[in-house]
Protein backbone atom coordinates (compact mmCIF):
# COMPACT_ATOMS: atom_id res chain seq x y z
CA UNK A 1 0.00 0.00 0.00
CA UNK A 2 0.79 3.42 -0.75
CA UNK A 3 2.71 5.29 2.07
CA UNK A 4 3.10 8.78 2.34
CA UNK A 5 3.48 10.45 -1.29
CA UNK A 6 6.42 12.24 -1.46
CA UNK A 7 6.57 14.94 -4.09
CA UNK A 8 9.92 14.42 -6.29
CA UNK A 9 9.34 17.89 -8.17
CA UNK A 10 10.11 19.95 -4.69
CA UNK A 11 12.88 17.21 -4.03
CA UNK A 12 14.51 17.96 -7.56
CA UNK A 13 13.25 21.69 -6.95
CA UNK A 14 11.40 21.95 -10.61
CA UNK A 15 8.28 22.98 -11.45
CA UNK A 16 5.57 19.90 -12.75
CA UNK A 17 6.16 21.14 -16.08
CA UNK A 18 9.57 20.90 -16.24
CA UNK A 19 11.44 19.55 -19.22
CA UNK A 20 13.07 16.37 -19.28
CA UNK A 21 16.36 18.53 -20.10
CA UNK A 22 15.60 20.44 -17.01
CA UNK A 23 14.93 17.43 -14.81
CA UNK A 24 18.43 16.26 -16.07
CA UNK A 25 20.08 19.20 -15.32
CA UNK A 26 19.05 19.54 -12.14
CA UNK A 27 19.98 16.14 -10.86
CA UNK A 28 23.09 16.66 -12.16
CA UNK A 29 22.97 19.60 -9.88
CA UNK A 30 21.94 18.00 -6.74
CA UNK A 31 23.98 15.04 -7.18
CA UNK A 32 27.31 16.73 -7.24
CA UNK A 33 26.81 19.00 -4.27
CA UNK A 34 25.29 15.72 -1.91
CA UNK A 35 27.25 12.71 -3.76
CA UNK A 36 28.36 10.57 -0.71
CA UNK A 37 32.33 10.89 -2.35
CA UNK A 38 31.83 14.69 -1.83
CA UNK A 39 30.40 14.61 1.94
CA UNK A 40 31.94 11.67 3.53
CA UNK A 41 30.43 10.00 6.46
CA UNK A 42 28.01 12.88 6.41
CA UNK A 43 24.48 10.87 6.76
CA UNK A 44 22.02 13.35 6.43
CA UNK A 45 23.76 14.42 2.83
CA UNK A 46 23.68 10.19 1.89
CA UNK A 47 20.26 10.35 2.49
CA UNK A 48 19.18 13.59 0.24
CA UNK A 49 21.43 11.82 -2.16
CA UNK A 50 19.51 8.71 -2.50
CA UNK A 51 16.17 10.72 -2.15
CA UNK A 52 17.35 12.34 -5.58
CA UNK A 53 18.28 9.67 -6.66
CA UNK A 54 14.64 8.16 -6.46
CA UNK A 55 12.93 11.05 -7.72
CA UNK A 56 15.08 11.23 -10.33
CA UNK A 57 14.37 7.63 -11.45
CA UNK A 58 11.01 8.42 -11.34
CA UNK A 59 10.89 11.46 -13.27
CA UNK A 60 13.49 10.64 -16.01
CA UNK A 61 11.28 7.90 -17.14
CA UNK A 62 7.70 9.07 -19.07
CA UNK A 63 5.91 6.51 -17.91
CA UNK A 64 6.95 6.57 -14.82
CA UNK A 65 6.58 10.37 -14.73
CA UNK A 66 2.79 10.46 -15.87
CA UNK A 67 1.71 7.51 -13.45
CA UNK A 68 3.46 9.61 -10.55
CA UNK A 69 1.45 12.75 -12.23
CA UNK A 70 -1.73 10.92 -12.75
CA UNK A 71 -1.60 8.86 -9.24
CA UNK A 72 0.50 11.08 -6.45
CA UNK A 73 2.44 8.79 -5.73
CA UNK A 74 4.54 6.35 -6.83
CA UNK A 75 5.70 2.16 -6.09
CA UNK A 76 7.41 0.00 -8.05
CA UNK A 77 4.17 -2.79 -7.30
CA UNK A 78 1.97 -0.36 -7.63
CA UNK A 79 3.44 0.87 -11.20
CA UNK A 80 3.15 -2.25 -12.45
CA UNK A 81 -0.25 -3.66 -11.43
CA UNK A 82 -1.89 -0.37 -11.94
CA UNK A 83 -2.66 3.19 -9.50
CA UNK A 84 -5.89 2.50 -9.12
CA UNK A 85 -6.15 -1.49 -7.65
CA UNK A 86 -3.22 -0.09 -5.04
CA UNK A 87 -4.92 3.15 -4.25
CA UNK A 88 -8.19 1.80 -3.79
CA UNK A 89 -6.78 -0.35 -0.68
CA UNK A 90 -6.19 2.84 1.41
CA UNK A 91 -8.82 5.47 0.17
CA UNK A 92 -12.41 6.30 0.55
CA UNK A 93 -14.23 5.69 -2.32
CA UNK A 94 -14.39 8.52 -4.83
CA UNK A 95 -10.92 10.18 -3.39
CA UNK A 96 -7.79 10.37 -4.04
CA UNK A 97 -6.09 8.74 -6.97
CA UNK A 98 -8.39 5.65 -7.50
CA UNK A 99 -11.12 8.68 -8.01
CA UNK A 100 -9.81 9.07 -11.61
CA UNK A 101 -10.01 5.56 -12.72
CA UNK A 102 -10.88 1.95 -11.94
CA UNK A 103 -8.23 -1.03 -10.64
CA UNK A 104 -7.11 -2.58 -14.50
CA UNK A 105 -9.03 -5.14 -16.10
CA UNK A 106 -12.40 -3.60 -15.25
CA UNK A 107 -15.10 -5.62 -16.76
CA UNK A 108 -18.22 -4.58 -18.00
CA UNK A 109 -19.75 -8.02 -18.74
CA UNK A 110 -23.47 -8.48 -16.76
CA UNK A 111 -24.33 -4.63 -17.38
CA UNK A 112 -27.12 -3.06 -19.49
CA UNK A 113 -26.13 0.59 -20.36
CA UNK A 114 -28.77 0.81 -22.93
CA UNK A 115 -30.78 2.95 -19.85
CA UNK A 116 -28.12 4.54 -18.17
CA UNK A 117 -28.37 8.40 -18.63
CA UNK A 118 -25.47 10.47 -17.11
CA UNK A 119 -25.64 10.37 -13.17
CA UNK A 120 -28.77 8.46 -13.63
CA UNK A 121 -30.20 4.73 -12.40
CA UNK A 122 -31.79 1.99 -15.16
CA UNK A 123 -34.20 3.39 -17.17
CA UNK A 124 -33.24 7.48 -16.79
CA UNK A 125 -33.43 7.49 -20.68
CA UNK A 126 -36.75 6.30 -21.50
CA UNK A 127 -38.47 7.82 -17.93
CA UNK A 128 -36.80 11.45 -19.44
CA UNK A 129 -37.66 10.86 -22.87
CA UNK A 130 -34.18 9.24 -24.36
CA UNK A 131 -33.13 13.17 -24.30
CA UNK A 132 -29.31 13.48 -25.37
CA UNK A 133 -27.74 13.00 -21.79
CA UNK A 134 -24.45 10.88 -21.89
CA UNK A 135 -25.24 7.44 -21.71
CA UNK A 136 -23.79 5.09 -18.76
CA UNK A 137 -21.30 3.43 -20.58
CA UNK A 138 -19.85 7.11 -21.70
CA UNK A 139 -19.25 8.31 -18.13
CA UNK A 140 -17.65 5.05 -17.28
CA UNK A 141 -15.42 4.81 -20.20
CA UNK A 142 -13.92 8.27 -18.90
CA UNK A 143 -13.98 7.17 -15.59
CA UNK A 144 -12.12 3.76 -16.38
CA UNK A 145 -9.84 4.52 -19.29
CA UNK A 146 -6.30 4.02 -17.77
CA UNK A 147 -4.52 0.77 -18.79
CA UNK A 148 -2.14 -0.67 -15.99
CA UNK A 149 1.72 0.58 -16.66
CA UNK A 150 3.81 -2.07 -17.72
CA UNK A 151 7.08 -2.92 -15.19
CA UNK A 152 10.20 -1.64 -16.10
CA UNK A 153 12.38 -4.31 -18.30
CA UNK A 154 15.48 -2.05 -18.38
CA UNK A 155 17.28 -0.31 -15.29
CA UNK A 156 17.96 3.20 -15.89
CA UNK A 157 21.36 5.18 -16.95
CA UNK A 158 23.52 6.64 -14.05
CA UNK A 159 26.11 9.49 -14.44
CA UNK A 160 28.26 10.94 -11.56
CA UNK A 161 30.94 13.09 -11.52
CA UNK A 162 34.92 12.08 -10.89
CA UNK A 163 37.63 14.41 -9.75
CA UNK A 164 41.32 13.57 -10.97
CA UNK A 165 44.67 15.12 -10.05
CA UNK A 166 46.49 16.91 -13.50
CA UNK A 167 49.14 13.85 -13.26
CA UNK A 168 46.75 11.47 -13.23
CA UNK A 169 44.80 12.77 -16.49
CA UNK A 170 48.19 12.69 -18.10
CA UNK A 171 49.62 9.74 -17.24
CA UNK A 172 46.87 8.03 -16.58
CA UNK A 173 45.30 5.88 -13.61
CA UNK A 174 42.71 3.83 -11.84
CA UNK A 175 40.16 5.57 -10.08
CA UNK A 176 37.83 4.33 -7.19
CA UNK A 177 34.84 4.93 -6.56
CA UNK A 178 31.46 3.99 -4.60
CA UNK A 179 28.49 4.03 -6.95
CA UNK A 180 24.91 4.22 -5.31
CA UNK A 181 22.65 2.06 -7.59
CA UNK A 182 19.66 -0.33 -7.51
CA UNK A 183 20.88 -3.63 -7.94
CA UNK A 184 19.09 -7.15 -8.29
CA UNK A 185 17.20 -8.05 -4.94
CA UNK A 186 19.72 -11.20 -3.92
CA UNK A 187 17.06 -12.63 -1.65
CA UNK A 188 14.79 -13.31 -4.81
CA UNK A 189 16.57 -12.79 -7.67
CA UNK A 190 15.01 -9.59 -8.45
CA UNK A 191 11.54 -11.93 -9.03
CA UNK A 192 10.10 -9.81 -6.33
CA UNK A 193 8.56 -12.68 -4.52
CA UNK A 194 10.04 -14.49 -1.48
CA UNK A 195 8.19 -17.66 -1.40
CA UNK A 196 6.20 -20.39 -3.20
CA UNK A 197 2.65 -19.42 -4.33
CA UNK A 198 -0.23 -18.62 -2.11
CA UNK A 199 -3.42 -16.95 -1.65
CA UNK A 200 -3.46 -13.34 -3.36
CA UNK A 201 -3.01 -10.39 -0.94
CA UNK A 202 -5.29 -7.97 -2.44
CA UNK A 203 -8.49 -10.19 -2.83
CA UNK A 204 -8.02 -12.54 -0.29
CA UNK A 205 -7.68 -15.76 -2.77
CA UNK A 206 -11.04 -14.71 -4.77
CA UNK A 207 -10.19 -13.16 -7.96
CA UNK A 208 -12.17 -10.56 -7.49
CA UNK A 209 -12.45 -6.91 -5.85
CA UNK A 210 -14.91 -4.21 -4.72
CA UNK A 211 -15.02 -0.98 -6.06
CA UNK A 212 -17.24 1.57 -5.60
CA UNK A 213 -17.87 4.56 -7.38
CA UNK A 214 -20.64 7.21 -6.51
CA UNK A 215 -22.13 4.73 -3.91
CA UNK A 216 -22.46 1.94 -6.49
CA UNK A 217 -20.16 -1.19 -6.15
CA UNK A 218 -18.86 -3.51 -8.82
CA UNK A 219 -17.26 -6.93 -8.90
CA UNK A 220 -13.99 -6.27 -10.57
CA UNK A 221 -11.29 -8.62 -11.58
CA UNK A 222 -8.22 -8.04 -9.03
CA UNK A 223 -5.42 -6.30 -11.23
CA UNK A 224 -2.72 -8.12 -8.73
CA UNK A 225 -3.21 -11.57 -9.75
CA UNK A 226 -4.89 -11.17 -12.73
CA UNK A 227 -8.59 -12.98 -11.25
CA UNK A 228 -7.07 -15.99 -10.45
CA UNK A 229 -7.04 -15.66 -6.46
CA UNK A 230 -3.17 -16.60 -6.02
CA UNK A 231 0.41 -15.18 -5.89
CA UNK A 232 3.08 -15.27 -4.75
CA UNK A 233 4.30 -13.58 -1.16
CA UNK A 234 6.45 -10.74 -1.84
CA UNK A 235 10.19 -10.96 -0.93
CA UNK A 236 10.36 -9.21 2.37
CA UNK A 237 13.81 -7.89 1.60
CA UNK A 238 12.73 -5.71 -1.86
CA UNK A 239 9.03 -5.60 -0.89
CA UNK A 240 8.08 -6.92 -4.33
CA UNK A 241 10.31 -4.30 -6.39
CA UNK A 242 12.90 -6.62 -7.34
CA UNK A 243 16.22 -4.58 -6.28
CA UNK A 244 17.43 -2.87 -3.46
CA UNK A 245 19.43 0.27 -2.83
CA UNK A 246 23.19 -0.90 -2.66
CA UNK A 247 26.59 0.86 -2.83
CA UNK A 248 29.23 -1.11 -5.77
CA UNK A 249 33.13 -0.22 -5.41
CA UNK A 250 34.30 -0.18 -9.08
CA UNK A 251 38.17 0.46 -10.70
CA UNK A 252 37.32 2.52 -13.37
CA UNK A 253 40.90 2.92 -15.80
CA UNK A 254 41.66 6.53 -16.70
CA UNK A 255 43.43 6.68 -19.85
CA UNK A 256 46.76 8.93 -20.07
CA UNK A 257 46.04 12.63 -22.11
CA UNK A 258 42.20 12.11 -21.02
CA UNK A 259 40.91 15.44 -20.82
CA UNK A 260 38.76 17.91 -18.49
CA UNK A 261 34.87 16.85 -19.42
CA UNK A 262 35.81 13.43 -20.78
CA UNK A 263 32.32 11.17 -20.10
CA UNK A 264 33.35 7.23 -19.20
CA UNK A 265 30.59 4.56 -20.23
CA UNK A 266 30.75 1.55 -17.82
CA UNK A 267 28.34 -1.14 -19.65
CA UNK A 268 25.48 -2.96 -17.33
CA UNK A 269 26.53 -0.87 -14.22
CA UNK A 270 23.50 1.52 -13.67
CA UNK A 271 20.39 0.58 -12.07
CA UNK A 272 19.50 -2.96 -12.77
CA UNK A 273 16.75 -4.24 -15.08
CA UNK A 274 14.81 -7.53 -15.31
CA UNK A 275 15.92 -7.17 -19.17
CA UNK A 276 19.05 -5.39 -19.14
CA UNK A 277 20.78 -3.32 -16.87
CA UNK A 278 21.53 0.70 -17.47
CA UNK A 279 25.02 1.79 -17.98
CA UNK A 280 27.59 4.23 -15.97
CA UNK A 281 28.85 7.34 -16.97
CA UNK A 282 31.49 8.55 -15.16
CA UNK A 283 32.22 12.93 -16.01
CA UNK A 284 36.08 13.65 -15.23
CA UNK A 285 36.73 16.59 -13.62
CA UNK A 286 40.68 17.46 -13.36
CA UNK A 287 42.00 19.62 -10.54
CA UNK A 288 44.27 22.65 -12.00
CA UNK A 289 48.26 22.75 -11.69
CA UNK A 290 49.30 25.55 -10.17
CA UNK A 291 52.00 26.50 -13.24
CA UNK A 292 50.61 24.74 -16.66
CA UNK A 293 47.53 25.58 -17.89
CA UNK A 294 46.04 22.87 -20.27
CA UNK A 295 44.01 23.21 -23.12
CA UNK A 296 42.73 19.82 -25.03
CA UNK A 297 45.91 18.16 -25.67
CA UNK A 298 48.39 21.57 -25.60
CA UNK A 299 49.61 23.18 -22.52
CA UNK A 300 50.29 26.60 -21.88
CA UNK A 301 52.81 28.02 -19.43
CA UNK A 302 54.18 31.25 -18.78
CA UNK A 303 58.04 31.85 -18.14
CA UNK A 304 60.09 35.05 -16.98
CA UNK A 305 63.42 35.74 -18.73
CA UNK A 306 66.21 38.79 -17.64
CA UNK A 307 66.09 41.76 -19.58
CA UNK A 308 69.97 41.48 -21.12
CA UNK A 309 68.28 37.72 -22.32
CA UNK A 310 65.69 39.45 -24.07
CA UNK A 311 67.32 42.15 -25.38
CA UNK A 312 70.67 40.00 -26.50
CA UNK A 313 68.82 36.61 -27.02
CA UNK A 314 69.33 33.18 -25.09
CA UNK A 315 68.87 29.92 -24.56
CA UNK A 316 66.96 29.25 -21.55
CA UNK A 317 65.89 26.42 -19.70
CA UNK A 318 61.47 25.79 -19.61
CA UNK A 319 59.49 23.46 -17.48
CA UNK A 320 57.79 21.13 -19.34
CA UNK A 321 55.42 17.93 -18.54
CA UNK A 322 58.44 15.52 -19.47
CA UNK A 323 61.02 18.17 -16.82
CA UNK A 324 63.37 20.60 -18.30
CA UNK A 325 64.12 21.54 -21.99
CA UNK A 326 66.49 23.97 -23.06
CA UNK A 327 64.35 26.95 -26.15
CA UNK A 328 66.50 29.16 -27.67
CA UNK A 329 64.80 32.99 -28.07
CA UNK A 330 66.60 35.19 -30.37
CA UNK A 331 67.77 38.81 -29.73
CA UNK A 332 64.75 41.86 -29.27
CA UNK A 333 62.29 39.13 -27.82
CA UNK A 334 59.14 41.76 -26.20
CA UNK A 335 57.62 40.56 -22.96
CA UNK A 336 54.10 38.72 -23.70
CA UNK A 337 55.91 36.79 -26.99
CA UNK A 338 54.57 33.35 -27.30
CA UNK A 339 56.97 30.59 -28.47
CA UNK A 340 55.86 27.17 -29.76
CA UNK A 341 57.65 23.88 -28.73
CA UNK A 342 56.24 20.95 -30.64
CA UNK A 343 54.95 18.01 -29.14
CA UNK A 344 55.83 18.98 -25.83
CA UNK A 345 52.05 18.80 -24.68
CA UNK A 346 49.88 15.98 -23.43
CA UNK A 347 49.94 12.75 -25.52
CA UNK A 348 46.06 12.41 -26.97
CA UNK A 349 43.45 9.49 -25.56
CA UNK A 350 41.52 9.63 -28.35
CA UNK A 351 44.63 9.20 -31.21
CA UNK A 352 47.89 6.59 -30.41
CA UNK A 353 51.37 8.50 -31.19
CA UNK A 354 49.87 12.23 -31.16
CA UNK A 355 50.88 14.67 -28.86
CA UNK A 356 50.07 18.37 -28.19
CA UNK A 357 52.20 21.37 -28.49
CA UNK A 358 53.84 23.55 -24.99
CA UNK A 359 53.11 27.29 -25.85
CA UNK A 360 56.09 29.38 -23.70
CA UNK A 361 54.86 32.94 -22.89
CA UNK A 362 57.71 35.07 -21.82
CA UNK A 363 57.37 37.62 -18.95
CA UNK A 364 60.70 40.17 -19.56
CA UNK A 365 61.74 41.08 -16.00
CA UNK A 366 62.79 44.62 -15.42
CA UNK A 367 65.53 44.97 -13.32
CA UNK A 368 66.83 46.71 -10.17
CA UNK A 369 69.66 48.69 -9.43
CA UNK A 370 71.10 48.12 -6.71
CA UNK A 371 73.90 50.53 -7.10
CA UNK A 372 75.27 53.58 -8.96
CA UNK A 373 77.28 52.17 -11.37
CA UNK A 374 74.52 49.65 -12.62
CA UNK A 375 72.26 53.12 -12.74
CA UNK A 376 75.25 54.98 -14.47
CA UNK A 377 75.13 51.87 -17.56
CA UNK A 378 71.69 51.91 -17.99
CA UNK A 379 71.94 55.53 -18.54
CA UNK A 380 74.23 54.76 -20.73
CA UNK A 381 72.15 52.78 -22.39
CA UNK A 382 69.56 55.28 -23.01
CA UNK A 383 72.07 57.96 -24.48
CA UNK A 384 73.04 55.32 -26.59
CA UNK A 385 69.88 54.12 -28.26
CA UNK A 386 67.59 57.26 -27.91
CA UNK A 387 64.05 55.68 -28.53
CA UNK A 388 60.71 56.51 -27.23
CA UNK A 389 58.48 53.00 -26.44
CA UNK A 390 55.08 54.62 -26.63
CA UNK A 391 55.35 56.94 -30.16
CA UNK A 392 53.62 54.00 -31.82
CA UNK A 393 50.74 54.05 -29.60
CA UNK A 394 50.48 58.20 -29.63
CA UNK A 395 50.61 57.85 -33.42
CA UNK A 396 47.58 55.88 -33.08
CA UNK A 397 46.02 57.55 -31.15
CA UNK A 398 46.18 60.45 -32.86
CA UNK A 399 45.15 58.86 -36.52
Amino acid sequence: MPTAAKDYYRTLGIKRSATPDEVRKAYRRLARKLHPDVNPGNKASEDKFKDVQEAYDILSEPKKREFFDRAGFYSDQAFQHGADAYAGASEPAGRGPQAGGPPPNFDFSGFDFTDFGAGAGAGAGARRGGGGGASFRDIFSGIFNRQAAPAEANGADLEVQATVGFWEAIRGSVLRLNIPRQDRCPQCNGTGTGGRAGICPECGGKGQVVQTVNNMKFNLRCGACGGSGKAGAACPRCHGQGRVPATEPLEVRIKPGTREGARLRIPGKGNWGADASGDLYVIIRIQPHPLFVREADDIHVKVPVSMTEAALGAKIGVPTIDGKALLNIPAGTQSGQKFRMRERGVPSAQHDGIRGDEYVEVQVSVPKPRDERSRELLREYARLNPEDAREAVLKQAMS
